[in-house]
């Protein structure tokens, strides 16, 4: 098998590109980087070693980045879900709400995230604080962006919706997406639905109890 995914199925940026592979039932063999396969982390920080992952190996290519190892596997990998447009306005649009979802939904999560696993009570509040108030704006935002819309781009599934899912499902987790954003809640529900993430989900439903802010009884 040539295509190797190392990764954590809890991590979002891992699902992220999970997501992509299961849309378009690509073979790969995944690398779960944990205190028990000592063998895969030291594979993966000798072949990348700035030590991010996901990692997408390919014979002797190594891809890194969610957002280009996705590109990567369109160009090298094509299945018969698109997961760019090929109208490069309508590709620029789907690379910006990528980008939006990383940058200014999952982005604050993680800070929240780091506060709590600091154990610094402080730092927890500290850090909820900072990612209710970046997240509220997202929501608000994306609110508006999603009327008249499937999916984040329009009518297809996108990298963009890649990107989305895991984003939202532990933005909710952070800071929940209230009942005045009733098309956000409902595309996150559609996102839960698609089989691809509900498959990335359910692969990592046994880490919850990690979760430092605490996993809700739900999802």
């Amino acid at each position: 098998m040539s295509l190797a995914l190392y990764g954590h199925s809890f991590s979002s940026y891992t699902q992220k590109v999970l997501i992509a592979l299961y849309e378009n039932e690509t073979p790969f063999g995944f690398r779960s980087l944990d205190p028990d396969t000592p063998q895969h982390t030291a594979e993966w920080q000798r072949r990348w070693p700035l030590r991010k992952f996901p990692l997408l190996v390919d014979g002797e290519r190594n891809v890194v980045e969610t957002s280009i190892i996705i590109e990567y596997l369109q160009l090298a990998h094509p299945g018969p879900v698109r997961l760019l447009p090929t109208e490069s306005m309508a590709a620029l649009e789907v690379r910006f709400l990528d980008r939006f979802f990383d940058l200014h939904v999952m982005s604050p999560v993680q800070h929240a995230v780091g506060g709590a696993m600091t154990g610094d009570a402080v730092k927890r509040e500290e850090g909820l604080t900072f990612a209710a108030g970046k997240l509220e704006l997202a929501y608000a935002w994306l609110e508006e962006a999603l009327a008249d819309r499937t999916w984040a781009a329009g009518q297809d599934f996108s990298m963009a919706d890649c990107a989305a899912a895991p984003a939202l499902f532990y933005a909710d987790w952070t800071h929940p997406i209230s009942e005045q954003f009733a098309l956000l809640r409902a595309y996150r529900a559609r996102l839960l639905a698609r089989p691809s993430f509900a498959r990335a989900v359910d692969e990592a439903r046994y880490f919850r109890p990690y979760f430092p802010l605490g996993a809700p009884d739900r999802d």
